[in-house]
């Protein structure tokens, strides 16, 4: 049995999706969500097999959704009603996505991809999917509590690994986050962030200052004052991005 979260904000068009999915013996609807943060939260909750995401949501958007759930994700098939995302933000059958109006011959087709596609495959496919949106400014999903809360990419100042657990750092508040640093590294434009170490990753724009180490290392501090270390491999390589930007002479 298949366990599918529906995800759109719009109740007609769950409602839609629901009557159709009836028509799948193999499929059972555990649950549905209004917006990305509920989705979050339900798919923590009920551990679907599939979402069906709709890519445009109230706060963050379905591909912020994707590339904030923790591996091993469920499958995810996009929904849009706007056709430039089927072509713009996806490779052709990379990920696979619904127009709408959904129809039932291609909800079918849809569901058949997934049924045979691999695991692994899946989640590359998400991977590939969540890396063309690079250089859109991006959302992401924190844990607060027990429930989640969208902090928008400008207000981030670092990303850092602490015991195998990702935490975002914004100008006065830490939260924890779902995915590793790893993958978080894999949404973010190269021209905005900077991985400095295998513990952090830093806004090139939140940078005030940078001072070479003994030993070919370095430390940055940041416009709030707090200090992050920079790997000798990875120093000289920061003073080439933040020239690029303008920032050192």
């Amino acid at each position: 049995m298949i366990r599918v979260l529906i995800v759109d904000d719009e109740a007609p068009a769950r409602s839609r999706l629901r009557q159709m999915l009836a028509a799948h013996p193999d499929l059972e609807v555990a649950g549905e969500a209004e917006t990305g943060i509920q989705a979050m939260q339900l798919t923590k909750e009920l551990a679907p097999d599939l979402l069906l995401l709709d890519i445009r949501l109230p706060g963050c958007s379905g591909i912020d959704v994707a590339a904030c759930l923790p591996h091993p994700r469920p499958a995810v098939v996009f929904c849009t009603a706007f056709e430039e995302h089927a072509v713009d933000a996806f490779e052709l059958h990379a990920v696979d996505y619904l127009l709408k109006p959904i129809t039932r011959v291609r909800l079918a087709q849809a569901l058949d991809r997934v049924r045979a596609l691999p695991a692994a495959d899946r989640e590359s496919a998400i991977d590939r999917a969540v890396a063309s949106q690079r250089k859109a400014p991006a959302r992401f999903l924190v844990k607060s509590g027990a429930h989640y809360l969208v902090v928008a990419e400008a207000k981030v100042l670092y990303f850092s690994s602490d015991g195998g657990f990702t935490q975002l750092t914004t100008d006065g508040a830490q939260y924890w986050m779902d995915p590793s640093l790893n993958e978080i590294e894999e949404r973010l434009d190269p021209a905005r962030f900077f991985r400095v170490s295998r513990a952090a990753i830093v806004s090139l724009n939140a940078i005030a200052e940078v001072h070479p180490m003994p030993g070919g290392s370095g430390e940055l501090v940041l416009k709030t004052g707090q200090r992050i270390e920079v790997s000798r491999r990875r120093f000289r390589e920061l003073l080439q991005a933040l020239d690029g930007l303008g920032r050192v002479e």
